[in-house]
């Protein structure tokens, strides 16, 4: 079995990190044919997920995301292309952020 490690770090807060978390989980379940369930907690979240060789889990933190999982013998293979993957969805959405508030941000000034 090969493992999958990811940490990011952010500032966005756990309410913008949640929204973040589903959308990376919604991708993950299109692109990918996973399965994900996702666990509320107060302080942070729980992103499980699983398909057919693949089982983790990324938490959900205000500060940080942190992503682990599991591949099996044939996906283990693939681990370097299947982790660049990951981490370009992951990174995908936390570089659309701050033009999210560049954008708001140039609203509320011109309002």
């Amino acid at each position: 079995m090969a493992d999958i490690k990811i940490h990011r770090e952010h500032d966005l807060g756990l309410s913008r990190a949640r929204e973040i978390a589903w959308a990376w989980a919604e991708q993950a379940e299109s692109k990918f044919d996973m399965a994900c369930t996702v666990l509320e907690g107060k302080t942070s979240d729980t992103v499980e997920f699983v398909r057919s060789g693949v089982k983790g889990q990324l938490i959900v933190a205000p500060d940080h995301f942190e992503l682990n999982a599991k591949l099996g013998l044939l996906l283990g293979a693939f681990k370097g292309q299947i982790e660049r993957e990951i981490e370009g969805a992951l990174d995908a959405l936390l570089t659309a952020e701050p033009a999210k508030k560049k954008a708001a941000g140039k609203k509320s000034k011109a309002g």
